[in-house]
């Protein structure tokens, strides 16, 4: 059964909040019984110290083992055999749908090239292309719509050139990904468009077996070509295209949105340097854009939150109910770009802590305050329309003028 005719819990908000109903089970029960989309029952654990439980332990909440009723595809639940397990066209390559030690072998790969100082490296290339797309907005002159014009286009070309992908097929591409993580589309159309992506990738592959070049997947292939199949290269490489600009393309609209909602907090991270870092951790606490990451499955019977989770059991982690958990910061409804670092769940926790991490960062640190100091009598242009039914949540237009 798919049921869409209503978003379930863990995805529902209220503009930039999560809905009354998700704080009142944080604040009261904490872990409860919930109906997904997919039609069947899932624990929904919902405060800060529980969900970095969950997240710190692969070896009890198992990202591979989800239910054979989940069926294929995307970013969030991953495809299935009949015996539970992944299906192979889907597992070859998946690092969010893999455990340790499967997921250690892959992570090990990757993450030297994902370090802060390996994406320092970036950082004139970033601002180049930030400024170039605020140059076309203003030759453009306003309104111009935020999401089409800066926040997808800017992360769309920095993750297509980090990994060697052609920026000219974007179109493609970003409708594939848009497919993989819509909920409301049935499980077919979603495996089909997980299925695309990988083709494309691994077209990519074979060709950079013959010529590999200096980008990330030359790299994989020079030096991990006789230990990753070319069907795990383009796992990998899918999901880092699609993950590398979804998730940074929604932060930079909604948190333009949400900057312009509060032009006191708006004003901090346009004229004060000092301020950007901890305005972009707020921001990413605030706003927890991914609603849940990965679903996963209980091993064994195990304690949480005063219940007790039978082995085999689907779990979901509610990031944004987490990142707003009284625990965790005081006031936590409120945004304050001025709060000290978080310890906060936006990019995970544990071993599937978001590889892109210090990338992200980097772009929004870039891209937030050189926005605003372009255009500074931003404002609203209309109302903006928000995604709904969707693994990444953000904006499907937001228009502006200056």
């Amino acid at each position: 059964m798919h049921d869409v005719s209503a978003p379930p819990l863990h995805m529902r908000r209220n503009g930039f909040d999560p809905v009354p109903e998700l704080s009142a089970l944080r604040d009261a029960e904490g872990v409860a019984r919930v109906r997904t989309v997919f039609g069947v029952e899932a624990w929904l654990v919902t405060r800060f110290e529980d969900v970095r439980t969950v997240l710190s332990h692969p070896e009890l909440y198992s990202n591979a083992r989800v239910p054979p009723l989940l069926r294929p595809s995307g970013a969030e639940e991953g495809g299935t055999d009949g015996d539970g397990t992944q299906a192979a066209g889907t597992r070859d390559g998946n690092l969010i749908g893999s455990d340790p030690p499967e997921h250690t072998r892959l992570r090990r790969m990757l993450a030297p090239e994902f370090t802060s100082r390996r994406i320092r490296r970036l950082e004139p290339r970033i601002r180049q292309i930030v400024e170039e797309h605020l140059d076309a907005m203003e030759r453009g002159g306003p309104p111009a719509d935020l999401v089409a014009d800066f926040a997808l286009p800017v992360p769309s070309l920095v993750i297509c050139e980090l990994l060697g992908v052609p920026y000219a097929d974007r179109d493609d591409f970003q409708r594939t990904s848009r497919k993989m993580l819509d909920v409301s589309l049935p499980p077919e159309e979603r495996m089909a468009a997980a299925e695309e992506s990988r083709a494309y990738i691994a077209e990519l592959v074979s060709a950079m077996r013959e010529d590999p070049g200096d980008d990330l997947l030359g790299m994989l292939v020079r030096e991990h070509g006789d230990d990753l199949t070319t069907a795990e290269l383009a796992g990998i490489g899918s999901l880092l295209l699609i993950a590398g600009h979804e998730t940074t393309s929604n932060m930079l609209s909604l948190g333009t949105l949400a900057l312009l909602r509060h032009p006191d907090q708006l004003a901090l991270v346009r004229d004060e340097p000092d301020r950007v870092e901890t305005a972009v951790e707020e921001l990413l606490r605030w706003l927890s854009i991914v609603h849940s990451g990965t679903f996963k499955t209980t091993t064994t019977e195990v304690r949480l939150g005063g219940r007790t989770l039978a082995p085999g059991e689907l779990v979901i982690c509610s990031l944004p109910a987490a990142n707003r958990d009284p625990a965790l910061v005081s006031a936590p409804d409120t945004l304050d770009v001025g709060r000290s670092a978080l310890g906060h769940v936006a990019f995970g926790h544990g071993v599937h802590h978001c590889l892109g991490a210090h990338l992200a960062r980097m772009e929004m640190r870039i891209a937030f305050p050189a926005l605003l100091r372009r255009f500074p009598g931003l404002r609203l242009a209309g109302e903006p329309v928000y995604r709904s039914l969707t693994v990444v949540y953000g904006l499907e237009t937001m228009p502006v003028a200056w």
